[in-house]
């Protein structure tokens, strides 16, 4: 279920990402023989109820057979009336996010502490904290909901959605709009149950926010009044160069690490 579920949202938060609105999916699936009937329901259950969510529909795709692994594909389709690129920040933009960063990672964290399959719908589970603090960490990890763009899309002059982490992503959209950015520390929004779990998985929480990585948040540069729900996490500088203020008033380079998809010699970020 988790994964049909997240299939469908990592995509959408893509058209989203644009200013768009998902209109049809395209399904590629390729299974292995041994593949068992009870997980394909449970995935497309997870397909359908994401496709409620977002008001698309299933227009097709492809099934076939794996002699190796199982390959699960999504191709959105969506449309926009004026489509939001990376490629239009401009200095003296200020530079927002739509949500709370990290808390993916940080239940990424605590499934490997835990050891073993999660049942979100469970009243406890055992683990490093109480499962009051663990649940939505998790959830925001293994069912996690594209952001829809809200009344401050008319502001966004450039957009992406953070997918691979915070710094990758803001180092993406400054390359396509030739600019760099200031970032501030302390403004950066994070959960107050990612700062509880984080030190006790031995991680540090600003780390986890700059590079943990599928957020799903939206990332956007704007001028002017912006409404509705966005953090304002700093803003659009000439140059080239992406550094964060710290409390001490240092500014310091923001090294884009993140999660790096063809990084064949270290396996991701």
């Amino acid at each position: 279920y988790q994964l049909g579920f997240k299939l469908v949202s990592l995509n959408v938060s893509d058209i989203y990402a644009m200013g768009g609105s998902p209109l049809q999916v395209l399904l590629a699936l390729a299974l292995p023989p041994e593949t068992d009937t009870g997980f394909l329901d449970m995935f497309m259950d997870g397909v359908r109820n994401a496709l409620d969510l977002y008001g698309a529909s299933l227009a097709g795709g492809d099934l076939s057979g794996s002699t190796d692994a199982m390959t699960l594909t999504a191709t959105v389709i969506g449309q926009a009336a004026k489509p939001v690129l990376r490629s239009g920040a401009r200095a003296g933009d200020g530079l927002y996010v739509t949500g709370p960063l990290g808390d993916s990672a940080c239940g990424l964290e605590l499934l490997k502490k835990i050891g073993r399959p999660v049942d979100l719908h469970a009243k406890s589970v055992r683990g490093p904290l109480p499962w009051k603090t663990m649940k939505p960490l998790i959830e925001r990890h293994v069912l996690p909901v594209a952001r829809r763009p809200g009344a401050w899309l008319k502001s966004a002059r450039a957009m992406i959605d953070i997918s691979d982490g915070l710094a990758l992503d803001l180092k993406r959209l400054c390359i396509e709009s030739g600019v760099g950015a200031l970032v501030d520390m302390e403004s950066l929004p994070v959960s107050a149950a990612m700062r509880k779990a984080a030190p006790v998985l031995g991680l540090d929480p600003l780390e986890l926010a700059l590079s943990g990585g599928e957020d799903y948040e939206l990332l956007f540069a704007g001028r002017g009044t912006v409404r509705g729900r966005a953090i304002r996490i700093g803003e659009i500088v000439k140059g080239k160069e992406i550094r964060m203020n710290c409390p001490d008033g240092k500014k310091m380079p923001l090294e884009p690490k993140g999660y790096m998809h063809f990084n064949l010699n270290k396996g991701g970020g």
